[in-house]
């Protein structure tokens, strides 16, 4: 299984950069807001300055009236903007990131089928997942508060150099040291950082794998190696997160340094300024109030770091899904008619051949029916006969004409029921489908009279949230989408495996009614349905070995006679004559 691509850093801000270009005032809207926040924050410091320079002037009372005034007004109005600032900010980094997701599930949505059957479930499920959820946080809830931490240490370092340049360079001395700590930190912790979110993916595999196979896990009584699976990966995912935080104390331990250096060299310096009487007492107390006041917001920009790496190691994950580029469509011509030609089609995955040099022609309406032992190749005949797979070699005709994009409907017994109303449901084939348009497809299938017995009928809420559906009416509500959707040529991959229920004669008939008129390829699941089809074609080990009638193939005592009598018991199975079934029906056909 492979992973998808990672961008670049230059892939990645180009990504964000593109989607913050689509709102530039209300971008450059928030950037003022959160900068007025950090103007209003330098007004305390240089006012208790003032303060002292009045008192030890011998300034009255009145001064410090003021000055309180001052730094109270200045207190409201930056939480004011802080405020409004950070709602403006969210909003811009809801908008971003929701466009992006978006952007990334079309994107996956439209990658085709054998990229999708190669790329790991839990790589996918991590990035529209943990990915997305660690770049939301960062903008919106990190983004806020690291911009006005920058913002603020550039106009407080202005405001340093603007008291005197010598407290502004004394004040500057912390900056190497601040420098080194986060170069030292960065080299150490990237690594890790890109590694974990690798980490959460597997874990995210190991523990969709093992839901996915439960009832086999429970067959087999794997669950202890199952659980041992998931416990290892977990136990890498959190190794790797205990190496990051001890770098981390490692790195806070060194931003202290820096505070207590610069801190120190404003001190010392103003001290001697002072002394020869350079600045005043209340400059020297405003610069170091003004440092002071730099280690919360340096202590957000650098203790962040640890987030806006989880993040951009997320958001480089996003972008190089939309790295992928999508296969441009070709323009086809008009099919002449409803026929289905597969010309010397041949296949392989990563291994030997599954399919080699299969020929197979269906005539307008045909109902073909696909059989022979599991592993013969049948499934993977039906997917590039709908063309959810491209083969290896040979090529695929509708019509004349090469097989274009859902021209063919492909029906398996993997259904899904998506939750919501059931009317919904089925006018996922064609979204302007009237009320009565899906009533008739219902009927058609024999599915409108429990449809209606429902609470709500069509307006029933079902899925996973709603009203459970069993296995045989999932698979009605799928026969009358392929209905609504009304393609020219129908795939059925074992559509009617819940035949072996109770619904089983409900179901061959909503498979025949939907299938009417259509020119149909049939995985036969039970040998009824071959039995019922126009035409029978048996393939064994990737290749087509028998075709014709069921009576023809029945007469030869060939491969398919053998299926026949393996699967009903008897020795008969002539026209005309029933077969007295004696052992359950094969999966293997």
């Amino acid at each position: 299984m492979n992973l998808l691509p990672v961008a670049g850093p230059r892939a990645t801000w180009s990504v964000l950069w593109q989607e913050l270009r689509k709102r530039p005032w209300l971008s450059l809207l928030a950037a003022l807001v959160i900068t007025g926040a950090s103007v209003a924050g330098l007004v305390a410091p240089w006012a208790l300055g003032a303060l002292v320079d009045a008192i030890a002037g011998g300034g009255d009372k009145h001064a410090i009236v003021r000055v309180v005034l001052m730094i109270g007004l200045a207190a409201a109005l930056g939480g004011v903007l802080t405020a409004l600032g950070v709602t403006l900010v969210a909003r811009v980094g809801e908008t971003v990131l929701a466009r992006i997701r978006e952007r990334v599930l079309d994107r996956v949505l439209q990658l085709p089928a054998p990229t999708l059957e190669k790329v790991r479930t839990g790589d996918l499920l991590s990035r529209v997942g943990d990915d997305v959820a660690s770049v939301a946080s960062a903008l919106t809830e990190v983004g806020p508060s690291v911009l006005g931490a920058a913002l603020t240490i550039l106009l407080t370092v202005g405001g340093m150099f603007a008291l005197d340049w010598r407290l502004g360079l004394a004040g500057l001395l912390a900056v190497p040291m601040y420098f080194l700590a986060l170069r030292w930190y960065l080299r150490r912790s990237a690594p890790y950082y890109k590694q974990e979110r690798v980490a959460m993916g597997e874990r995210s595999e190991a523990i969709i794998a093992s839901l996915r196979g439960s009832a086999t896990v429970r067959a087999y009584r794997l669950e202890n190696r199952q659980l041992r699976k998931i416990d290892e990966a977990s136990g890498v995912a959190r190794d790797i997160s205990i190496r990051v935080f001890r770098l981390f104390s490692s790195f806070s331990a060194r931003i202290n340094h820096a505070e207590f250096t610069g801190l120190t060299a404003i001190l010392v310096t103003g001290f001697f300024l002072v002394r020869a009487d350079s600045v005043s007492i209340g400059a020297v107390t405003a610069a170091a109030l003004y440092f002071h006041r730099l280690f919360n917001p340096v202590n957000v920009v650098l203790m962040e770091f640890d987030q806006i790496q989880t993040a951009a190691a997320g958001m480089a994950r996003l972008a190089g899904v939309l790295e992928i580029e999508p296969e441009p469509a070709p323009a086809r011509a008009t099919p002449r008619d409803s026929s289905l030609e597969l010309q010397q089609i041949s296949h392989r995955y990563d291994g030997p051949e599954v399919l080699t040099d299969v020929s197979l022609r269906l005539e307008p309406g045909e109902r073909v029916a696909l059989v022979g032992a599991s592993g013969a190749g049948k499934t993977t005949l039906a997917a590039i006969a709908a063309g959810v797979l491209r083969p290896s070699a040979g090529a695929v005709r509708l019509g004349g004409v090469e097989l274009g994009e859902r021209q063919v409907a492909l029906l398996s017994q993997e259904v899904h029921v998506f939750s919501g109303p059931l009317v919904d449901d089925v006018r996922l084939a064609r979204a302007d489908a009237t009320d009565a348009e899906v009533e008739s497809a219902l009927e058609r299938v024999g599915a409108l009279s429990w449809v209606r017995a429902l609470p709500d009928g069509l307006e029933t809420v079902v899925g996973e949230n709603g009203h459970q559906l069993t296995g045989a009416q999932a698979q009605q509500l799928a026969f009358a989408r392929l209905v609504l959707a009304d393609p020219p040529v129908a795939v059925l991959d074992e559509a009617t495996a819940e035949a072996g229920s109770a619904g089983a004669r409900e179901l061959e008939r909503a498979s025949a009614a939907a299938t009417a008129g259509r020119t149909t390829l049939i995985v036969a699941h039970r040998l009824t349905q071959a039995e019922q089809a126009d035409r029978v074609v048996v393939m064994d080990h990737g290749r087509v070995v028998e075709s014709g009638t069921h009576a023809e193939l029945l007469a030869r005592g060939g491969r398919y006679a053998q299926l026949w009598t393996s699967w009903t018991g008897t020795k008969s199975g002539q026209p005309g004559q029933p077969a007295v079934r004696t052992t359950p029906a094969s999966a293997s056909t």
